[in-house]
Formats: C-alpha cells, structure tokens, sequence
C-alpha cells in the first residue's frame, strides 16, 4: 500500500496526544524541534535537491499533518501550512567569519504550529559555488530519531531518480494498531509499574543547585565514548545501551542518589513501521537496585529491568499510573541511545555529509544524555539546564562518566567497589513548605462544583471524586484534560486553557475558573 494524505479525523498516537497537550500548556517550544544538516560538496543541482524535498514529503504525508482536538480527541489533520521549502543564496557567509552551525540555530529557532502548520521545513542554502547546505527541522510530534535515517535515505534516493519505497500501510492504520495493542496491555502495565514508579524529584549532581523536568533554553558538552566499549560489552554479556544505562545508574549512585530512575527513550517502531517517518518513541523511566559485586553483575540487572520494561514500552506511563502532570521530561536525569547502522548517504555527483546530532540549544529535564552510536564512532552529548546545573558541573560529570568508562574498557570484570568513582555531591537545600491560604476565587466556585464534578466522573469513570482531589493522583492524563475541555465546552459554554489543569487540577479549580470566564463574558 503506497502513502496517502493524512485523512481528516484520523486519531493521533498517545505520544503525539501527550506532545500536543505539553504544548497547549506552553510547556514545549523550541525543545521539540529536531534539526538535522546535510553539508553537500560538489557540483550540487540545487533543483533538483529541491524536488526531492518535495518527493519525500509526498511520500511521509506525517511532515505535512498537524494536530487538531475534535470533541474531546487529538486527530491528525492536513496542515493549513505546508512544509516550506526554499533556497537561500548565503555566499560569502564563511568569509564574514560566520559559522554554517548559525544557520542551523536560526532555522531551529523559527517557529513550528502543530494546530496549522507548518510542522516542519526544508532551506537550502548556497555557502559557495560548490558547497551547500540542508537544513531540515521537524517538530517531534511528526519526526523522532529513527526517522532521520528514513529521511536522509528518501532524500538521496529521490536525488537519484529512484521512486519512493511503498510503505505497507498508513500512520493511521498504525496508530490504530498500536492503541489496540496499548489497550490490551494497559492493565499489566498498572501493575508491572505500581512496584517501581515512584515520582522522584531529588537530586544530587555537581555544580546543581535545583532539579527540573520543564524545557528550558538548554547548553551542552559534547564528547566522544571509548573506541573499545563494544568489546567490553560483549565480555559483560550486555549491549552497549546497556553498559552505558548501567554507568549512570553507577555514576548517580556514587553522587549519593538512592533508588534513582533514568528515563530512557524507547523506539516502539515495528517491521511494519520501520520504513516510517514520524513519532514513535516513548519516554519510560528504568529503575536499578544498588549497585554492588561486580559491575557485569550490575549491568545485568539492568538489562533484566530494562528487557522487563519493552514489554509496556508502547504504553505512556501516564496512562497506566496516576500522578504524572504533563512534563517533558519524566525524571531529571534522561538518556537517548540510537544506533545507526553507519550507511553513508550517496547523493549522484557530490558528497554528503550528516550532522546526526544538531542541537536545538533545548533541554527537556535537568541532565540528557545523548548517545549515537555509529560504526565510525560512539559520539555523546551532555544537555544541561543552565538555570539548574552549571558548565562546570556538567563538565564534571562528563569527565566522572568517562573515567568510570574507560575503567571498565581497561577492566570488564571490575568490581563496582573498584571503580574510579566520584564522593558524594551535596544535597540540595530542601525548600520551605508554602504556608497553606484560601485559595483565590474559592467562593466563586460552589455555583459550579456539582457540574464540573459530574464532569470529572464521567471522564474519570469515578462514582465519587471529592472537590480538592488532584487530577494526576486519580490516574488522569492528557487525554482526560481533553475530554474535560470538551465537556465544558460542550455543557457550559466556556473555553478552558490548559494551563488551568497545571495551576489547579482539582474540581474546585476548574469550576472556579468557570466562574471567572463567565464573570468576563458578562
């Protein structure tokens, strides 16, 4: 079955629901733009190139959808603005002492609207007679990882001449698939995590003096991870995801985190989506025991947690336990690995070259780890939040991570007690409770308390849900702030912003913040 245009009404995935909401809250932006730059040198026919920006978008009509609620459901819908694709004449740039990476930034920069488009852009930019460059940003809602191969391989077959492979079904039929096989799990999913979830917000790092799961303006340090670390890790008898995994956990450990979890990005992709460009990945924390006797020992353990997690990996944690607000990151401290099989792309008459790892100067949580390992190299990348983790610290942990690294290239059968291990960091200064107050607007509520709760009972399936009672702690999540807007909508005439269920997601809340939009309208 060849592509088709995204059809009107065909139901978004859980992850691009989840995404959709973060950004109606104001809580995405520039953290969910994927960059990636292609440097062409050679005689490069600029039309031509151009057109195959076209053929690829033809092909993955994802780059050309946007997201659209529809009573109470996020649907995917053809985008009112297309996916711009241009060229710029930047001669000279070089010559004035530019970089080429400042047209990446200014491109990541630019706005992307996942409710009109556009969702993504392609600009071809002229650097000298025979040198150029593609800049090509996504919004992650309609691009992941995985799908930068998918794309620069698009690109060069259709440079080529080559027709477009057939995909063997749409992103709809997909989605539809992979909500029926989340609906089927979904119950052992809530009891698999009710033993392991538990909503950490503490922190010890050098150099950190708060603890975020917001996007923020973020700042990196890039480095490269042992040339030998895959024949470590088939001594250890583990991945090298694995043995990376297991490091950090050493590394938080040794810093003084106890039972800390890393959220790790899982590809949910199958055979049949494999040839797919668009969102399928999902965030899912993986805890770890102490780490002790020998470090194989320990990595093992982490690769039954892990493997115990790809069972659920396409289940959001949000829907299967309560209490997790919409955030764009899980835990603190995160890791992404992608293993690219290392083809070089081959685009007639020139050569080309991948930046695999641009970065959008974002950071979704506190500490990410990026890894991308090719067959040229294992290169990683430490995003850090400025605003709660200075250079300094993060160099630090840098340096922790690869000396512990190094160690077990030079050691595999080391134990853990024998590693070049860090002293503790200092904890945070615990914050001041709040002294507790009446809540603004409370009185004005009680018109609209009976209404608004027999809303939350619907939605949440619920016989009895008392007016202060948290939405996140009942086991709500993105898709019942959709229905409950929906509802409202529809019974009381009011449109309520999503930033609501982040100030207040109790009944009482809501109903007050009825009363104070019907009090505007008046």
């Amino acid at each position: 079955m060849s592509a088709t245009l995204i059809d009107e009404g065909e139901q978004a995935s859980l992850a691009q629901h989840g995404m959709w909401i973060t950004e109606q809250m104001g809580c995405g932006g520039r953290v969910y733009h994927m960059p990636l730059a292609i440097r062409f040198d050679g005689p490069l026919d600029v039309d031509r190139l151009l057109a195959a920006c076209h053929d690829v978008v033809r092909a993955h009509p994802q780059l050309a959808a946007a997201l659209a609620e529809r009573d109470g459901v996020v649907r995917l819908v053809p985008a009112a603005v297309p996916p711009p694709i241009g060229f710029e004449d930047a001669t000279g740039f070089g010559d004035a002492g530019r970089e080429p990476g400042e047209l990446v930034d200014r491109e990541t920069s630019l706005a992307l609207d996942l409710g009109t488009g556009p969702t993504a852009r392609f600009t071809v930019f002229r650097l000298a007679p025979e040198r150029h460059l593609l800049v090509f940003v996504a919004h992650h809602a309609v691009f992941d990882g995985m799908s930068k191969d998918v794309l620069v391989r698009g690109l060069a077959a259709a440079y080529a001449g080559l027709p477009s492979p057939a995909l063997p079904l749409t992103y709809g039929e997909a989605v539809e698939r992979e909500n029926a096989r989340v609906a089927e799990l979904l119950g052992d999913a809530a009891e698999f995590w009710r033993g392991r979830w538990q909503d950490r917000q503490d922190l010890r790092l050098p150099g950190l003096s708060g603890v975020s799961t917001r996007a923020a303006e973020g700042d990196a340090v890039d480095f490269a991870l042992p040339a030998d670390l895959a024949v470590a890790a088939d001594k250890m008898g583990v991945t090298r995801f694995e043995l990376v995994l297991a490091a950090v956990h050493t590394l938080l450990a040794a810093y003084g985190n106890e039972d800390a979890a890393v959220a790790v990005d899982l590809s949910t992709r199958t055979e049949e989506t494999r040839g797919h460009i668009g969102l399928f990945v999902n965030e899912l924390p993986v805890p770890a025991p102490a780490p002790g006797g020998t470090f194989a020992e320990f990595a093992h353990s982490v690769r039954e947690e892990l493997r115990a997690t790809y069972r659920f990996r396409e289940v959001p944690l949000a829907r299967a336990v309560g209490g997790v607000s919409p955030r764009t990151a899980l835990t603190p401290v995160s890791v992404s690995y992608r293993r690219r099989d290392g083809s070089a792309p081959e685009f007639p008459g020139v050569e080309a070259s991948v930046d695999w790892m641009s970065f959008n100067h974002a950071v979704r949580g506190t500490l990410h780890l990026q890894v991308v390992d090719a067959p040229d190299g294992v290169a990683a990348r430490l995003q850090f939040n400025p605003l709660v983790l200075d250079r300094a610290g993060c160099e630090t942990v840098a340096e922790h991570l690869l000396a512990l690294l190094r160690a077990l290239v030079a050691a595999p059968d080391a134990d853990v007690a024998d590693l070049p291990l860090p002293s503790p960091a200092a904890p945070l200064a615990r914050a001041e409770e709040p002294t507790p107050s009446a809540r603004a607007g409370e009185a004005d509520a009680v018109p609209y308390l009976a209404e608004v709760g027999e809303i939350w009972r619907e939605v949440l399936g619920m016989p009895e849900i008392g007016p202060d009672e948290d939405l996140f702690d009942l086991g709500g999540h993105s898709l019942s702030i959709t229905q409950i807007i929906a509802k409202v909508r529809e019974r009381m005439d009011v449109e309520l912003s999503f930033d609501v269920f982040f100030d207040e997601p109790t009944i009482t809340g809501i109903a007050a913040e009825v009363a104070r939009l019907r009090e505007e309208a008046c």
